[in-house]
């Protein structure tokens, strides 16, 4: 062995003995990815980094989390880098309560109106540009703004919003404040009949060359939270409850709703929007979803 492959050898090592950096995206809808790893003690075998789901992205393109969720959009984007963990994802099979569309005027009439894109979203609001054009027929006027829908309606006439700030529109302001809603899980399952997946959780191809065991133990503690949570979802709801404005019983339905799986159908959800955006987000070629296989 050469000193550089040498080299090489004891970089790889040191990598693999350390935590893997995974990224925890700070929204509810989230939460039954992960809240099940307290229950199992695999948090303690990670090294979890909270953040907005825009910010995640960012930092698994740029390498600075190992694994961790990437929006759909981002990872069409950066496919040849990523690999796709199966059977995790976020998510809907019809409705998905936090990805909306909030508007002032009816959205036929929303052609040339100036419409706030929320910044955390990178998939939403492509997917919300899509169903305006393709579907209503209206090119608005575009603009990025924070996730604040009483500022988006100050300064549009329309917002894009998901997570905890969509969830509370939905439940909440939109009603309180007279403004029309349109879900945008529901919408793509009533334009297409297929599911939509916002978020997947991706591997770096770099990671999984050098920790292929680390990665899948971390896949496997995913799918075991996912299942502990879902089986426990009133407790997770319960507890939530306790520190969010939401009522329990609307957790538990909006975790129930909810699709955290990345299946056959899923997946060729996946595909029919990765060919419908593809030249809206500047891809000239559909990747193919290349996911995680079983270890020999």
């Amino acid at each position: 062995m050469d000193d550089n492959s040498g080299a090489r050898f004891e970089a790889h090592q040191s990598q693999c003995r350390r935590r893997p950096r995974v990224g925890h995206i700070q929204f509810l809808n989230c939460l039954p990815i992960y809240w099940g790893l307290v229950n199992s003690g695999a948090i303690l075998d990670m090294e979890l980094i909270k953040h907005s789901p825009d910010v995640l992205s960012n930092m698994l393109v740029a390498g600075d989390l190992d694994i961790g969720p990437i929006s759909v959009v981002e990872y069409l984007r950066n496919a040849d880098d990523l690999v796709v963990l199966p059977d995790v994802a976020v998510g809907s099979d019809g409705p998905v309560t936090s990805c909306n569309l909030v508007s002032t005027l009816p959205f036929e009439e929303l052609d040339g109106a100036r419409v706030a894109l929320g910044s955390t979203s990178r998939t939403t609001v492509q997917l919300a540009q899509l169903i305006l054009r393709e579907k209503y027929g209206v090119r608005p006027d575009y603009f990025p703004c924070a996730p604040d829908l009483e500022q988006m309606l100050r300064e549009g006439d329309a917002g894009v919003i998901i997570g905890d700030p969509a969830l509370r529109a939905w439940l909440y302001d939109a009603s309180r404040m007279g403004v029309r809603l349109l879900d945008l899980g529901e919408a793509w399952k009533d334009w297409t009949g297929l599911p939509m997946v916002f978020a997947v959780w991706a591997v770096r191809k770099e990671y999984l060359a050098k920790c292929p065991d680390i990665v899948h133990e971390v896949h496997a503690a995913f799918l075991r939270s996912r299942d502990i949570s879902l089986e426990n979802v009133d407790k997770v709801a319960a507890q939530v409850e306790r520190w969010e404005r939401f009522p329990a019983k609307t957790l538990e339905e909006y975790f129930t709703t909810l699709d955290f799986s990345l299946g056959a159908r899923q997946l060729e959800g996946m595909r029919e929007f990765a060919g419908r955006i593809a030249a809206q987000i500047g891809i000239s070629v559909v990747p193919e979803i290349a996911l995680l296989r079983p270890l020999d």
